[in-house]
């Protein structure tokens, strides 16, 4: 499958932004610009309160509900977690697993970001796995080697058929919220080395088949030049994607 059979994947990560006067109007301005979309899939990460009311305003239109974190057991004693098997129950499709700001912030690990993603396809979500450069925890490994390390951790156990449920997003981690992103060639280079690494990890049918998004201080400016690469396959956007018209955009700019 070559990239123009990948359909195009633009989604925005919320974070902790947005109050809840401003999620109504938010999707008030996306959804009509969305009826009868088809060529992109379009996805908004926000926080778990907002799920609901997101997912009753999104029921019947093309946009797609993603959480932003969940925990590798389905229920039980953890204080603050977000079960995968509640937001599979609650009609949530997609979750963010191992974001770069959960590493960094609260201490997730490679060994967790793995039980994270087979508890959320054990639970029936597709899981977003994100990998980055970040050396701190790996010494004096290159930032290639990390990002391979995390990849073949995050995947251990995933079987070739669950393969089919699960986007890898790449976002180096000196790019994320710095307003200075990747260049285009670097953040395909990038994707290419992981394609090679599905590859090798599967088989090449199934690597050509797995989207791979860019992340880290996309804009409208910068966007055409990653979604025109051969093994970029959308964007996972941040703070650019807060404003809805700027996101729009966004979306537009992937249609191929």
């Amino acid at each position: 499958m070559s990239a123009q059979n990948r359909r195009p994947f633009v989604v925005a990560n919320w974070k902790i932004n947005m109050m809840p006067d401003q999620v109504g109007p938010y999707l008030d301005t996306v959804l009509p610009a969305l009826v009868g979309e088809t060529e992109v899939e379009v996805g908004i990460a926000a926080q778990d309160l907002y799920l609901s009311q997101m997912l009753q305003a999104a029921k019947g239109t093309p946009l797609v509900i993603v959480g932003e974190n969940s925990h590798w057991e389905d229920d039980g004693a953890f204080t603050g977690e977000t079960s995968p098997k509640a937001l599979a129950a609650l009609g949530v499709e997609y979750v963010l697993i191992g974001h770069f700001e959960r590493r960094k912030f609260f201490n997730e690990t490679d060994e967790t970001v793995n039980l994270k993603t087979l508890a959320a396809l054990r639970n029936g979500l597709k899981p977003i796995v994100d990998l980055d450069e970040d050396l701190s925890a790996y010494g004096h490994l290159v930032p290639e080697k990390v990002i391979l390390n995390q990849l073949q951790a995050a995947l251990d156990g995933v079987m070739v058929a669950e393969m089919a449920q699960v986007t890898i997003a790449y976002e180096p981690t000196w790019a994320i919220g710095s307003g200075s992103a990747a260049s285009a060639d670097q953040a395909q280079e990038a994707a290419a080395l992981i394609r090679q690494s599905l590859a090798n990890l599967y088989n090449r049918d199934l690597a050509n088949n797995v989207r791979i998004l860019y992340g880290g201080s996309v804009t409208p400016k910068n966007a055409p030049a990653f979604l025109c690469q051969q093994d970029i396959d959308g964007i996972l956007v941040g703070k650019a994607a807060l404003d809805p018209r700027q996101f729009l955009t966004l979306v537009d700019q992937a249609k191929k």
